[in-house]
């Protein structure tokens, strides 16, 4: 068990509680993004379902329940929250052009499934949205079964042998399949966990198991609605029998302490250089050196990590300068630290490329919308913003980073949870930055 889980020594922590019959009903995997957090929370929901007598769950096992496991599609696994899904389609299909081996073929198929889970139907009931995304999901499933068919002869006992298919054939369904993937990460996923999905889930929870056990899995914990946390709270105080729930977050602090004093803590560490180029060459099939994991999953978005960071930089400029002037004009006086950090800010943004900070909103936005391609992957927009606060984060005076913070929240949950259009976001943001750091 837990073979799949490349640098990390937590996974023999697991290993041992699960063999000591101790595993918690609930617990939260914590660590680094991209370290392993998902896969091991998918490998547990493996595990624990697995129907053999053997003790040690291979991850090989030929029983039922293990194979639908692989497959993510095991009646018994619920998964909510927010990856990379997109990038994630897109590097498998990439090593499954480049190596076209059985281990290949189940990376992709399981990069499609962790997207598609995320609309299983216990989740979407009665939900708004989801008349319009069902035909994109069914064609997406649709795809991704005739895939399964076409190479349904190969088995994991074959590993060296090659997936047959022509290579003009594939790239076709692999572009095809992406694109779609695109838009429906873009019309159907939330950063946010929403209450309404969380309080679905619950009842779901409460349901017997199909097989040995259920599990829940919710990636990005640390994000969701209010009301999302008050409805966890109740599922973590009256666990249901035979159900596990698993969080996995890279920033526990922003779990509330109600929350986190229910869990069993699995940390995950950041692997060094080498065990991430390994794990780039074994899962990847890529000889990539000198990257970690999200960031060479970052090189298959539409919009590149150096190009988010550039543009947030722009964004710090443009937005400092402008807080500067406006205090000028009301006559008010500006701290040495607001000069250091629009100094800073305007030469990383020339250093990306950019010319002059923008003290215009629309000129402003309309620059970031065009190179961030009007962020139609909303998860492009948090990382957008992670990276302004990234940028302005040495700030010594606390008043400062509080504005940014608390402006930034406010543009995140816009985006992500009520549907706001970046463009209105950005410019909110911009304007409200600008007057809270003048008056300061």
């Amino acid at each position: 068990m837990f073979e799949n889980i490349l640098g990390q020594n937590v996974s023999s922590q697991l290993i041992s509680d699960i063999k000591a019959q101790i595993l918690a009903p609930s617990m939260l995997f914590q660590g680094p993004p991209s370290s392993g957090k998902g896969t091991a929370a998918l490998e547990l929901a493996r595990v624990i379902s697995c129907e053999s007598d053997s003790e040690c769950a291979a991850w090989n096992c030929s029983c039922s329940a293990c194979s639908k496991q692989r497959l993510l599609v095991h009646p018994d696994l619920l998964c909510l929250g927010s990856r990379p899904f997109s990038a994630e389609i897109a590097a498998s299909g990439e090593a499954l052009l480049r190596d076209g081996s059985v281990s290949a073929r189940l990376l992709y198929i399981r990069s499609v499934r962790k997207l598609l889970s995320r609309f299983n139907p216990v989740l979407w009931e009665d939900e708004p949205r989801g008349a319009k995304i069902s035909p994109l999901v069914s064609s997406i499933d649709e795809e991704l079964n005739e895939f399964e068919f076409l190479t349904a002869n190969f088995t994991e006992q074959a590993s060296d042998t090659k997936i047959i298919m022509e290579q003009k054939s594939m790239e076709k369904f692999t572009d095809g399949l992406l694109k779609n993937a695109y838009k429906l990460e873009a019309e159907g996923i939330s950063d946010n966990i929403s209450i309404g999905q969380l309080r679905r889930a619950a009842s779901w929870s409460r349901l017997a198991p199909l097989g040995r056990a259920k599990l829940i899995v919710m990636e990005n914990a640390d994000r969701m609605q209010d009301e999302a946390r008050n409805s966890l709270l109740k599922i973590l105080e009256e666990p249901p029998e035979r159900v596990k729930l698993v969080l996995c977050s890279s920033r526990p602090g922003s779990i509330i302490p109600t929350i986190l004093s229910r869990l069993r803590v699995y940390r995950f560490v950041q692997r060094d250089s080498k065990d991430e180029d390994d794990v780039i060459r074994r899962v990847f099939k890529d000889s990539v050196k000198d990257l970690r994991i999200n960031e060479y999953l970052d090189t298959f978005l539409p919009v590149s990590g150096e190009t988010l960071y550039g543009l947030a930089a722009f964004f710090a400029a443009s937005t400092v300068h402008n807080a500067v002037s406006i205090a000028g004009k009301q006559g008010r006086p500006v701290s040495e630290e607001m000069l250091s950090l629009a100094k800073s800010s305007a030469l990383k943004a020339e250093h990306a490329g950019y010319g002059r900070p923008e003290t215009m909103a629309a000129g402003l936005v309309n620059t970031i919308l065009e190179e961030a391609e009007k962020f139609e992957i909303r998860s492009l927009f948090s990382r957008f913003l992670g990276l302004v606060l990234e940028h302005v984060s040495g700030n010594p005076v606390p008043a400062h980073n509080e504005v940014w913070k608390k402006n930034i929240l406010w543009a995140d949950t816009a985006v992500s949870l009520y549907r706001i259009r970046p463009a209105q976001a950005l410019e909110k943001l911009f304007s409200d930055l600008s007057r809270g750091l003048a008056q300061l």
